[in-house]
C-alpha cells in the first residue's frame, strides 16, 4: 500500500473517530424521554368556597392543566397551521421545512424563518438549555424523534399547548384562554383560537392589549394559513377576520382577600413552593354569600362612622360556625388592595369591656350566681408604681351601690367589675381566658379586668364561642386539600374528638343569661331590633381608640372591631355600642334572611 492511500485511510479513520467521539459526547447526556410518562406542568393551586366557588389562585406561573382530549380541534389546527403544517405527517423533524427555511434565509441574507417542528419546540421547553449550537440542534432532533416514537401526535400537541407561554403572565392554553377571553379553551371561537396561536411566536409583540394592529395582522395570518390548509372554510375565514380583539386582560382578583391571605400564610409554612406549583385544590370553610354580607356590613358601617368623624377608620369582622369552628366569613379591613394588614388575625388591640365576660364567667365557675351582688362604688388599688393609686371609674361617672352581677355586666360598670376581679383572683380569670381560646399574653394585673391587655380579634371571637356552647371552639379555615388528580393530602376528620368542656350546663346557662342582659337591658339594647335572642358584650377603651361588639346566636359567633391603625381615637363618644354594634347588627340581619347557615 502506498503512502498516499495509507494517508487517506488514516485521515478517514481519524475523521470517523472524531465524529464518533463527538456524537458519543453529544448523546451521552440525553435526558430520559420516559420521564414524560409522568409529565405534569407547573400548575396553579385553586382555593374554593364551601359552595364550590373559586375564590383565588396561588401560582408562580398562572397555569391550569387541560387534558389533550379536551382541547378543541379548531385550537389544535390553528397552532398546526402557523407553527408546523406537516405536524401530523413528519417523524419529529421536518426536512422539507428545514430546507424551505434555509432557502428563505439565504434569499433574505438573514434569519427570517426557523425549521423547528412543534415536537422540537416541546423538546426545547422541557429538556434543553436555550443556547444556539450544533450540539443542541443534534440533541433536539434526536429527542424529538424519540418523543414521536413513544407518544401520539395529540399527546405531543397537548404537552406543547400546556407548557407554552402566552404572555400576560399566562402559561398553558387554558390559562391563556381565561386571561385573554375570560373563558375556557373549550369555548373559544376560530378567531380566538387563531389569536392565541399567533401569540406563541412573540407574546409581547403580538399582544392585543399592547399592539392591537400587529396582533390583528398576526391573527389574520393564522386564519389565512388555516384556510390554506383547508382547516376552515372561506365563510368561516370571512367571519373570523372581522371578529373584534379583546380589550383588556381578565385577571382573577381574589375573593375574600383577607381570608385568602390568612389561609395562604398557613399553607405556605407547610407546603413551601409546592403551594404555587403543584395544582392543589383547597376546599375552604368560607361561605361566599356570608362573606359578601360581612364585607357589605363593614363597608356600610365604616361609611356611616366617617360621616361623623375623620376618615381613616378601619374594622374587622369574623364569623365562626358554633357547630364545628368553621370560619364562615373573615374581613380584615375596608380595602385589601389598599392595605394588606389583616386586622382580624394580626392586630393586637385592647378589648376594653369586651374582656369583662371572663371576669363574670370566672365568678360563676367559683359558685356565684347572676343574682349575687357586688358593690359599685369608687375604689382605690395600689398602682403599678410605688406610692401610686389606681382608681377605676365608671363610664358615666355614676355609681349605683350594690348591684347584681347581671346589672353590673349589662351596664358595663367598671368599679363593680374590678371589685369582682379582685375577689375571684386575676390568675383564675387569665387561666379561664386561655382555656376559652385567648392566645395573646395577658398581663397579670387588675386593669386586665377592664380589657387593658392586647388581644387579636379572631382569638377573642373564638373565646366567646365557649360562652355560647360551654366548650372550647377549635377554628379551622379549610376542610380538605387534594392534589391535582384528586388524591387527598389533608382532610379534616368528620368525627372529631369531643371538644373540651369548659362550662357545665348550669354554669353555661348563667353565663348566657348575663350576656343576654347586655342586649335586653344594657349597653347593646340596639340589638333588640333583630327580634331574636342574641348574646354579647360591647367593648370600648378609655380614649375611644378601640370599639368592639362580640356576640352570638344559636348558630354563629361574630366579632366586630373598629379603630384606627395608629391607635388614635376613632372620634368623640365612638364607643362599641355606637361604632361596632351597628356593623354586627347589619350582618346578623342579613344572616336572618337565610333559612340556615350553609355548611
Amino acid at each position: 500500500m502506498s503512502w498516499k492511500y495509507f494517508t487517506i485511510i488514516l485521515i478517514l479513520a481519524l475523521l470517523l473517530g472524531v465524529s464518533s467521539g463527538f456524537l458519543y459526547w453529544t448523546l451521552s447526556d440525553l435526558p430520559q424521554i420516559k420521564s414524560l410518562e409522568t409529565y405534569r406542568p407547573i400548575e396553579s393551586t385553586m382555593v374554593y368556597s364551601s359552595e364550590g366557588k373559586i375564590l383565588a389562585e396561588f401560582y408562580l406561573e398562572r397555569r391550569k392543566y387541560i387534558p389533550p382530549y379536551q382541547i378543541p380541534d379548531k385550537v389544535k389546527k390553528a397552532f398546526v397551521a402557523i407553527e408546523d403544517q406537516r405536524f401530523y405527517t413528519h417523524p419529529g423533524v421536518d426536512i422539507i421545512g428545514i430546507l424551505r427555511a434555509l432557502y428563505k434565509n439565504i434569499k433574505a441574507k438573514g434569519i427570517e424563518e426557523g425549521g423547528s417542528t412543534i415536537t422540537q419546540q416541546l423538546t426545547k421547553m422541557l429538556f434543553l438549555k436555550p443556547e444556539k449550537s450544533i450540539t443542541r440542534k443534534i440533541k433536539e432532533a434526536i429527542i424529538a424523534a424519540q418523543i414521536e416514537k413513544r407518544y401520539t401526535k395529540d399527546e405531543i400537541l397537548g404537552m406543547y399547548l400546556n407548557q407554552s407561554y402566552f404572555g400576560t403572565r399566562s402559561y398553558g392554553i387554558e390559562a391563556a384562554s381565561e386571561t385573554y377571553f375570560g373563558k375556557s379553551v373549550t369555548d373559544l371561537s376560530i378567531a380566538e383560537s387563531a389569536l392565541l396561536a399567533g401569540l406563541q411566536k412573540a407574546p409581547t409583540a403580538y399582544s392585543p392589549f399592547k399592539n392591537p394592529e400587529k396582533s390583528k395582522a398576526r391573527r389574520n395570518l393564522v386564519l389565512s394559513k388555516m384556510l390554506e390548509s383547508k382547516f376552515i372554510s372561506k365563510e368561516e375565514y370571512e367571519r373570523s377576520i372581522i371578529e373584534p380583539l379583546p380589550k383588556k386582560p381578565n385577571f382573577r382578583r381574589y375573593e375574600a382577600p383577607y381570608f385568602i391571605e390568612y389561609i395562604r400564610q398557613q399553607l405556605e409554612a407547610r407546603y413551601g413552593e409546592n403551594l404555587y406549583t403543584s395544582g392543589m385544590r383547597i376546599y375552604s370553610s368560607l361561605n361566599y354569600k356570608m362573606q359578601k354580607f360581612a364585607e357589605e356590613s363593614v363597608i356600610k358601617g365604616i361609611a356611616d362612622i366617617e360621616k361623623r368623624v375623620k376618615k381613616g377608620v378601619q374594622a374587622s369582622l369574623i364569623a365562626i360556625d358554633l357547630r364545628d369552628g368553621a370560619i364562615k366569613a373573615l374581613v380584615g379591613g375596608t380595602d385589601f388592595w389598599e392595605t394588606q394588614f389583616n386586622r382580624a388575625t394580626m392586630a393586637f388591640r385592647q378589648p376594653g369591656s369586651a374582656f369583662k365576660p371572663f371576669v363574670y364567667a370566672t365568678a360563676i365557675k367559683e359558685g356565684m350566681s347572676d343574682s349575687d351582688e357586688i358593690l359599685d362604688e369608687p375604689v382605690n388599688f395600689p398602682g403599678s408604681r410605688p406610692n401610686t393609686v389606681w382608681s377605676p371609674k365608671n363610664y358615666d361617672n355614676e355609681y349605683r351601690g350594690y348591684v347584681t352581677l347581671k346589672t353590673a355586666i349589662a351596664l358595663s360598670l367598671n368599679t363593680a367589675t374590678v371589685r369582682l376581679a379582685h375577689n375571684v383572683g386575676i390568675k383564675k380569670i387569665i387561666d379561664l381566658a386561655y382555656e376559652c381560646g385567648i392566645k395573646s399574653k395577658l398581663q397579670p394585673y387588675l386593669p386586665i379586668s377592664l380589657g387593658a391587655s392586647d388581644v387579636i380579634p379572631i382569638e377573642l371571637t373564638v373565646a366567646y364561642g365557649a360562652f355560647a356552647t360551654g366548650k372550647k371552639l377549635e377554628p379551622y379555615a379549610y376542610d380538605r386539600i387534594t392534589d391535582n388528580r384528586g388524591t387527598i393530602l389533608e382532610e379534616r376528620p368528620i368525627n372529631l374528638a369531643p371538644q373540651k368542656i369548659i362550662f357545665e350546663p348550669e354554669e353555661l346557662e348563667k353565663i348566657k343569661g348575663l350576656l343576654s342582659s347586655v342586649v335586653t337591658s344594657g349597653t347593646a339594647q340596639k340589638a333588640k331590633e333583630l327580634k331574636k335572642v342574641v348574646y354579647g358584650k360591647t367593648g370600648t377603651t378609655n380614649d375611644f381608640s378601640d370599639a368592639w361588639f362580640v356576640g352570638f346566636d344559636d348558630s354563629l359567633v361574630v366579632g366586630v372591631w373598629v379603630g384606627r391603625d395608629n391607635h388614635k381615637p376613632i372620634g368623640n363618644k365612638e364607643a362599641g355600642a355606637r361604632s361596632a354594634l351597628p356593623i354586627w347588627i347589619d350582618f346578623m340581619k342579613k344572616m336572618n334572611s337565610q333559612i340556615s347557615i350553609p355548611h
